[in-house]
């Protein structure tokens, strides 16, 4: 059962008007952040909690994305993560308007707007079958920096800048190079990611982290990657990510595989075979 109202559509979403939607509102979004991409000192920047920060940008670029999707789109729900707001609907956005914030306040450039919408339980889709539980359906990823705009559509396929995209065909985990996010925010889980990560380390060809999580699933998505997992996330971090990837053939799942997509935060995520050998590589690791 979801949490959204069940109000659904009499005839199935829109998957093309979405897509449509979700780009204009991303580069909204990404204009306002790079109006402020040379002048970060004069911004003002809040600390919500340790590690955790929010500045003008954010909020202004998550204003613009709202607009688009509210004037656009006023029968689904809106969570995004500055105002927050409720899944409602046939299907709800999830908006992070600036993924790496940190990076973008240092002046690295490994950030981006991310735009999902997620089909709620019984909510029809193009050919008339209604999705048993909630899914990512619309996935936008824009990183405005590189000009490099992720995007899928649930069925259809993943695609940058218009080219389809599939993730790597890496067998195995000792050639795979993996992404990563260490401990940022949330030290509770700090137990359970540090074995993780050694495990990597040494059983892998490399790992990396950059900041961005939304840019970790689209690389992984596009093959730079081979495999993706992470704890302490948002639902609005991985949302859009998680369609890109699975549309690009890939797996990505929450790492405990109780909810349909990584809604609490802890995902694991790769082409088929690096997937599996994550998995099992995180699971040991993992408290009850």
């Amino acid at each position: 059962m979801t949490t959204a109202e069940k109000r659904p559509l009499a005839s199935p979403l829109d998957l093309g008007a979405a897509i449509d939607v979700a780009v204009c509102a991303a580069h909204a979004g990404a204009a306002l952040l790079q109006s402020y991409a040379h002048h970060r000192a004069d911004l003002v920047i809040d600390r919500k909690a340790r590690n955790d920060l929010v500045s003008q940008a954010d909020r202004e670029a998550e204003a613009a994305v709202l607009a688009v999707l509210r004037e656009r789109t006023p029968e689904f729900g809106i969570v995004a993560e500055e105002t927050g707001g409720n899944a409602a609907g046939p299907a709800t956005w999830y908006i992070d308007p600036l993924d790496g914030t940190t990076n973008f306040l240092h002046g690295i450039p490994h950030y981006a707007v991310s735009i999902a919408l997620v089909a709620h339980t019984g909510t029809r889709l193009p050919g008339g079958d209604a999705v048993a539980e909630d899914t990512p359906v619309i996935g936008v990823v824009y990183d405005p920096s590189r000009e490099e705009l992720f995007t899928a559509v649930h069925g259809i396929g993943s695609w940058l800048n218009g080219r389809r995209i599939s993730c790597s065909r890496t067998a195995t985990l000792d050639d795979a190079v993996l992404a990563t996010g260490f401990p940022f925010r949330d030290f509770s889980f700090a137990g359970q990611y540090m074995p993780m990560l050694h495990d990597a380390i040494n059983q892998s060809r490399g790992v990396r982290r950059m900041g961005a999580a939304a840019l970790d699933l689209a690389w992984t998505a596009c093959g730079r990657y081979d495999g993706y997992w992470e704890m302490g996330l948002a639902p609005w971090d991985v949302a859009a990510g998680t369609v890109i990837l699975r549309e690009a053939g890939g797996v990505c799942t929450d790492m405990h595989l109780r909810d349909p997509w990584p809604v609490g935060g802890r995902l694991v995520a790769g082409n088929p075979d690096i997937y599996q050998a994550l998995q099992s590589l995180v699971t040991p690791h993992l408290d009850a």
